[in-house]
């Protein structure tokens, strides 16, 4: 399977620490030299700037998609090389998932978390197959990871939903992950 195009999920906060900024520039500088193209929310601020921005200053193209009511808010980046505006946010996310041929998480606050969680349940559900990462920067995703483990102990949530997902720690290891992902075998029902 090729990935041409990658959906980034993150961050629209400014008052986060350098390590998770750093983090996201690496991963927009090694997209954009990998020649994949990043969707994303369309935003200029927080993590999802500093990716993008990292995108276009090496070479490669970014297309955000945003609400008319964050464009109100100026909050888009409208150097973006394609910028799509939708009037709700289900909108949005759609036409990201559509766009892209896999998912990353950088990390972020509830929309990111909704968004990730969204598409891990389509995944579930059987209606794509595509990567779903999660770029765990300074081990900041470790306590969703034990909710996951958590569930899976009560049963509501089987051990094979772990193949839903992949956990990296550098940008590094989400670009070797995207280099070689090859869709699983199909998962068995959990009901």
């Amino acid at each position: 399977m090729t990935i041409e195009r990658v959906c980034v999920y993150a961050s629209s906060s400014n008052t986060i620490d350098p390590i998770y900024k750093e983090a996201a520039a690496e991963l927009g500088k090694l997209l954009a030299q990998n020649n994949k193209t990043v969707v994303y929310g369309g935003g200029s601020v927080g993590l999802m700037g500093e990716c993008a921005r990292a995108v276009h200053a090496h070479g490669g193209k970014v297309t955000g998609v945003i609400t008319d009511k964050l464009v109100d808010l100026e909050l888009a980046y409208k150097e973006a090389d394609e910028l799509i505006v939708t009037s709700t946010m289900s909108e949005r996310k759609q036409i990201m998932a559509e766009k892209a041929d896999a998912f990353v998480a950088l990390p972020g606050g509830l929309g990111t978390l909704e968004e990730i969680i969204e598409v891990l349940v389509l995944k579930q559900l059987w209606y794509h197959e595509k990567a779903c990462i999660f770029l765990n920067t300074g081990n900041i995703y470790a306590s969703l990871f034990r909710f996951f483990d958590d569930l899976e102990k009560a049963a509501f949530s089987p051990a094979s939903q772990r193949r839903f997902y992949t956990i990296c720690d550098t940008p590094q290891e989400v670009m070797a992950c995207l280099n070689n992902y090859a869709p699983g075998p199909a998962h068995d029902r959990w009901f």
